[in-house]
Parts: C-alpha cells; structure tokens; sequence
C-alpha cells in the first residue's frame, strides 16, 4: 500500500512539475495562433456580414481553439476531430431543433447526448462538439432561421479557418508538428530535411 501511494505521489509530482513548466516559445506560438484564427473568424463577423447575420463567431470555437493551438498533441485535437466533431455536434443540434422545438428541457440534454455518442462512434469526439449542438437549440435570433445552414456557416467555414491557421502556426518551428497523424509528420520531416539536402 505505502509502495502504491509513494509511486501515485510520484507521478502526481511528475504531471504537475510538466503542466506548470513554463515554454515561453511554446506559449508564443499558441497565442499567435489563436489570435490569428479567432481573429479572422471575428473580422469576418464584423466587417464582412451584415448585423443581421453576425454569427460567424460561436463561443464553442474559443474551446476549440485551446486544443488545436495550446494541446495539439492531444487526440481530441486533430483535424478529423476538429471538423468531424463540430460537423456531427451541428448535425445532431439543428435534426434536435426540428424534432423537439421550444422544449429546451428536453432538446438540450438530447441534442449533447447524441453529439457525444455519434462523435465516439465515428471516432471525432471534440469536447467543443457538444457546445456547438448546444448552440443549435439553445441560440435565439438568427441560429435558429438557418436550419441545416448552420452546419455550413458558421460551423464548417469556421472550423476550416480554425484548422488552417493551425497547420500554419503549429507546423513553423521543427519543435512544433501537427497534425500527429505519422504520414502528415513523414511530409514535414521530407520539408525540413529537403533544404539541408540542397546546401550540399
């Protein structure tokens, strides 16, 4: 028992010692990251669309966007969860809408539910997913008035831009590779060594 304890003491100390550490290049390129990607979504809402069609920025992207900028290593980070897990979540939120309007009671809980189980089972579970399906029944005002165009924009138009400026800033320093899918990372490794080849 003293062993077990002595040993849970010691990892305990381990992940706290790796989640307090402080990388300050690493720091710098989540937060351009995230800048450049929310920021882009938000200019377009602000500039590009009318005021009665802002909605091109929906708080479950700002979740989104502290995985695929601060924990791009993590499963749930990847591209195919990413638009996957948002994609499904708004499929399953406007279908809830439709079914069971205006029983916010019962049409919340389903439309969560039902993002969660169909993200596992076609393996894109994105946590920001159930806030998007959320959304799709909980918003008042416009989000409602689009129906399935919700899937499109702001979801899928979103999550693209999301996505791009995440293999942008993610994938601009060698210490840095995303996605971690292992033919992406064999492309990178042939970009990085390609320049060295041409200085012989």
């Amino acid at each position: 028992m003293k062993k077990t304890l002595k040993r849970t003491f010691r990892v305990s100390k381990y992940v706290i010692y790796k989640e307090t550490l402080v990388d300050f290049k690493e720091h710098f390129w989540s937060f351009l990251g995230a800048f450049f990607g929310i920021g882009i979504i938000a200019f377009i809402q602000s500039h590009t669309l009318s005021a009665t069609e802002n909605i091109f920025l929906i708080g479950s992207f700002g979740a989104s966007s502290v995985l695929i900028y601060g924990a791009i290593q993590s499963p749930l980070a990847q591209p195919r969860n990413l638009v996957g897990g948002h994609v499904i979540s708004a499929l399953v939120g406007v279908t809830v809408f439709k079914l069971v309007p205006e029983i916010i009671w019962l049409s919340a809980p389903l439309a969560v539910a039902f993002s969660i189980v169909l993200m596992q089972y076609t393996k894109t579970l994105h946590p920001p997913g159930g806030a998007t399906a959320l959304i799709a029944v909980s918003s008042t005002g416009k989000i409602p008035e689009l129906g399935y165009w919700y899937v499109v924009s702001p979801v899928l138009t979103g999550c693209i831009i999301l996505l791009l400026i995440a293999l942008f800033f993610n994938n601009i320093t060698p210490n840095r590779s995303y996605p971690t899918h292992s033919l992406f990372k064999k492309l990178l490794q042939k970009k990085h060594a390609h320049p060295h080849k041409m200085k012989k």
